[in-house]
């Protein structure tokens, strides 16, 4: 499994915890320096949806007017904008060869990652 996700994220924090405590093996990466590949994203995006994956509370989403933006994105825009930019994604992102988990929702993280 890949862990995208940030030092400084208590949410990011708190799933990994729970990695951790059910002895589930990841490759932390931090998503500010390497962002998740398109391919990722695009797995995300079909699983949960474009505008899910942004970072709506993230400084870098709102100085560059993404919610003015977002309605009139194509989906090929909005990935490159997020691979671009690991600051614009919603984190963590976890994905392994068949799964793709966005955010932390302990009991989607049971379902999915237990």
């Amino acid at each position: 499994m890949k862990f995208y996700g940030y030092n400084k994220c208590g949410t990011c924090r708190k799933a990994k915890n729970f990695l951790d405590e059910n002895n589930i093996q990841y490759t932390d990466i931090d998503i500010t320096l390497t962002p998740p590949p398109k391919t990722v994203l695009k797995r995300a995006i079909k699983a949960k949806g474009m505008r899910k994956l942004f970072n709506t509370s993230g400084v870098q989403y709102k100085e560059l007017n993404i919610k003015d933006k977002i309605g009139s994105l194509t989906e090929a825009q909005a990935i490159d904008l997020l691979a671009g930019n690991g600051r614009l994604v919603k984190r963590p992102i976890a994905v392994d060869q068949d799964r793709v988990t966005v955010g932390f929702d302990p009991g989607e993280y049971e379902s999915v990652w237990g």
